[in-house]
């Protein structure tokens, strides 16, 4: 195993072409793992230099092999500054059980840190979210951040696309703001993967819901 410096990974990176995209970056990631790279190095400067925040937790993620390490070495790394940051570790969690990965999000949908709060929501979007609507659909609550809405949003219609009644039913009656009912349904509408059927329903729960607030249970429209 090689430690490097920052200077040697910055040196990397700063011999790809000048409009490199995230391939060439890739590449050199792919580089580091096969030699089994140390990258500690770059910890203090993932939040401040974009390309050395994916080397950091790619190279690091790539060469653990056991889930649950993974999302160890993510949790004790919630180092987030924006929404691309967070997202692009859902892949490398979606084998973990389901009780540990809900453990952790019920502490991270109530950080200060809005990114630790989206980070809580998204990290089942995949197959590892899929039937568990009843388990996390509590998990949501009304939030003021425009990208933690959009992840409520984003794991509200990924959870209706297996699970579409039990996500209407929710939705008629939580106390979430319309803010994030109607960015759901939104969600919801723009899949190709829930039926227009179910769609229509949503946009006529849409409608009240704008209008009224909570329905009750009588007063949604019927299936």
């Amino acid at each position: 195993m090689k430690r490097y410096t920052k200077a040697e990974i910055r040196a990397l990176v700063d011999a790809l072409p000048e409009n490199y995209r995230t391939p060439d970056l890739d590449g050199i990631i792919r580089q580091l793992v096969r030699e089994g790279a140390d990258v500690s190095c770059l910890r203090p400067f993932v939040l401040t230099e974009q390309d050395l925040h994916r080397i950091y937790y790619y190279v690091n993620l790539k060469q653990l092999r056991d889930v649950n390490d993974r999302m160890q070495f993510i949790h004790e790394n919630l180092l987030f500054s924006d929404w691309w940051h967070t997202d692009q570790l859902i892949g490398f969690v979606k084998a973990l059980d389901f009780d540990r990965a809900i453990a952790f999000a019920k502490d991270y949908v109530n950080s200060e840190d809005p990114f630790i709060r989206r980070w809580g929501y998204v990290l089942f979007i995949s197959s590892l979210g899929r039937g568990h609507a009843a388990q996390l659909l509590p998990l949501m609550k009304n939030d003021a951040e425009y990208y933690v809405q959009m992840a409520q949003a984003w794991l509200i219609a990924e959870l209706a696309i297996d699970e579409p009644q039990a996500v209407f039913d929710w939705m008629r009656q939580n106390e979430l703001s319309y803010n994030i009912n109607g960015k759901a349904i939104q969600k919801i509408c723009d899949s190709y993967r829930i039926s227009d059927a179910w769609k229509t329903r949503f946009k006529r729960l849409r409608a009240e819901r704008r209008t009224h607030g909570t329905v009750s249970p009588k007063e949604g429209p019927g299936l």
